[in-house]
Order: structure tokens, then C-alpha cells, then sequence
């Protein structure tokens, strides 16, 4: 193996330990430093719109998931339709026709949604 190729494993083992002796410096000095007067009153749940409900359970409604899931799925589709659009004149029309694809798909899943009435904020 050439020695070039060790010294850069070398280089990247001492930055890897570097940055793990880093966060266990921090999170010890956070240890540390940190005022810790716990109590009863503040273990109990506050300004969340949670009610404790017995001892463990929390009543969670599910559409605060299904607004977060659909708005990754759509921040994903903005993440491959703009460069996509950026270079489409080098892709030819093949990719036109997936990139339809893809868009089609991803209104199909949202009619769904919609016909099933997931975004109607009730």
C-alpha cells in the first residue's frame, strides 16, 4: 500500500478522535457546569397541549405526523425537481417523462390524501 494513502488514514483517524475528544470534553463540561435543581414540579409536563393521561401515556393526535410526513415528501420532491430543471435541456425528453413520472406519482399520493380528507385541519 502506498504511504500516501496511510498518512491520509492517519490524518483522518487523529480529526476523528480530535472530534470525538471534543463532544465528550463538551458534554463533560456540561455535566459540570450545569445547575441541576430537580424537583416534582419540574419532571411534570407543561405548555405542550399534552395532558397527562395516567401514568406514562400521552394522548398524541396523529395528524401533527401526517402534516410532517407530507411536507418532507414535498420538500423532497423540491430537492430532485430544481436541478433537475436547472439541466433539463442536457437530459433530452426520456428524462422529461420520468421527471412526469415521478411528479405524477407524487400528485397521485396527494389526491389520496386529500380524498381522504388527511388535510382537513378539524
Amino acid at each position: 500500500m502506498d504511504t500516501t494513502r496511510l498518512s491520509d488514514y492517519a490524518v483522518f483517524g487523529v480529526l476523528l478522535l480530535a472530534g470525538f475528544a471534543f463532544v465528550a470534553a463538551a458534554m463533560t463540561a456540561n455535566r459540570l457546569l450545569r445547575p441541576s435543581a430537580p424537583s416534582k414540579a419540574k419532571g411534570q409536563t407543561y405548555e405542550c397541549g399534552v395532558d397527562p393521561v395516567g401514568k406514562d401515556w400521552a394522548q398524541v393526535q396523529i395528524r401533527y405526523y401526517v402534516y410532517a410526513f407530507l411536507f418532507l415528501l414535498f420538500a423532497v420532491e423540491a430537492v430532485f425537481l430544481f436541478p433537475w430543471a436547472v439541466v433539463f435541456r442536457a437530459f433530452g425528453p426520456a428524462a422529461a417523462v420520468e421527471m412526469g413520472v415521478f411528479v405524477g406519482v407524487l400528485a397521485l399520493g396527494l389526491a389520496y390524501a386529500w380524498r381522504k380528507g388527511v388535510l382537513r385541519w378539524r
